[in-house]
């Protein structure tokens, strides 16, 4: 097992990665439950393959297990699934003390950890993530939150977990599309921080998609580590942390036009990069060979990368929406060659519908 550390200056959490962790969810549970009732969350796929796993170590660890369970889906990530939660919560006397655990994807994790933030002001929650994009990418950092009908994640909060644990286990059930969906995130680490990082998964491709232990290892913890550095150093989203954003203000877009079904959230991302290094291009921050090698190493693992045919406008529309917009200009994060990043509001709406035609092609 391997354990990185989030220091933040009120709450530091560990992130536990290694196969066979689900055993010691109870344990883990102990060190932060103050009361003896635990609500843990999922959704009725995960749960069936998991659940009683993490349920008998929490029974064994002396805990009274209240179960919630949230139908499957992004589009599911609505307020009302939330305060299902709740009133599971409320009916089970959760107490401030007790503890709420998320078990599931991002979209469990997301709305969980929202429940978790506004039940009594707040109780501590762990996250066991079960897809790859949740294990590297949503159940750290402490946002969680829910989509509204006009953009993606406008309700929210930050409420850091008290834990994360990374079962790799977990994935030799995932579907092969999930997985390979959450190799977009993967990817954004090392083109926006290390470019060495990069450069290791265009050389281990075949060993990615085998899904190598040893490799999954490597790529769950440097991607853990560098958002960990990078939400250390911005907790809140105030600067630095905005750089995580890599292809989403694109990718939503393409999300909400696709009625949060059409395409997986890494699916979104990875066409939302596509997009975002032909603007890159456009605007001499990357070249035509760095470009290629993006696009080249997505294609290796079979993520989209042609934007699909939505007009320019409607997304460029959608993207005035999202929730890092300011003063009416769109923010985006856009690669500086492989391995760094600018982050800018000085890119016009001509600039952005040709880099979508670009991606369209």
């Amino acid at each position: 097992m391997s354990i990185l550390t989030v220091d933040l200056p009120q709450r530091s959490y560990d992130i536990n990665i290694g196969p066979g962790l689900l055993g010691q969810t109870g344990k883990v549970a102990a060190k932060f439950a103050g009361g003896r009732q635990i609500i843990l969350v999922s959704n009725p796929t995960v749960y069936g393959l998991y659940g009683e796993q993490c349920r008998e170590s929490l029974v064994n660890s002396g805990f009274e297990v209240i179960l919630s369970l949230m139908p499957d889906g992004e589009e599911y990530k609505i307020i009302a699934e939330v305060l299902k939660i709740v009133d599971e919560a409320v009916k089970g006397r959760i107490e401030r003390t007790d503890l709420l655990i998320a078990l599931g994807g991002g979209v469990v994790g997301d709305a969980a950890g929202f429940a978790a933030a506004i039940y009594q002001r707040g109780i501590d929650f762990i996250q066991i993530p079960t897809t790859l994009l949740a294990q590297v990418d949503s159940s750290v950092g402490g946002k969680v939150g829910v989509n509204h009908f006009q953009g993606k994640n406008l309700l929210g909060a930050f409420h850091q977990p008290r834990s994360v644990i990374i079962d790799t286990d977990v994935l030799k059930t995932l579907e092969r599309r999930d997985y390979l969906s959450g190799l977009a995130e993967v990817i954004k680490y090392g083109l926006i921080y290390d470019d060495e990082f990069f450069a290791f998964l265009e050389a281990r491709v075949f060993a990615i998609i085998d899904q190598d232990e040893e490799t999954l290892q490597k790529i769950i913890y440097r991607s853990c580590q560098i958002k960990s550095e990078i939400v250390a150093a911005d907790e809140r989203e105030a600067g630095l942390r905005a750089v995580l954003n890599l292809g989403h203000t694109f990718g939503h877009a393409v999300e909400k036009l696709g009625d949060y079904k059409t395409y997986r959230h890494g699916e979104a991302v990875a066409i939302g990069i596509n997009a975002a290094v032909h603007l890159a291009a456009d605007s001499g921050l990357m070249t035509a060979g760095e470009v290629d090698r993006v696009r080249d190493l997505m294609g290796r693992l079979s993520l989209p990368t042609r934007f699909p045919d939505f007009d320019p406008e409607d997304i460029i529309a959608i993207m005035h929406q999202d929730k890092k917009s300011k003063n009416g200009k769109i923010y985006l994060v856009l690669p500086r060659g492989i391995g760094d990043y600018v982050i800018t509001d000085n890119i016009t709406e001509e600039q952005v519908a040709k880099a979508i035609k670009e991606a369209q092609k």
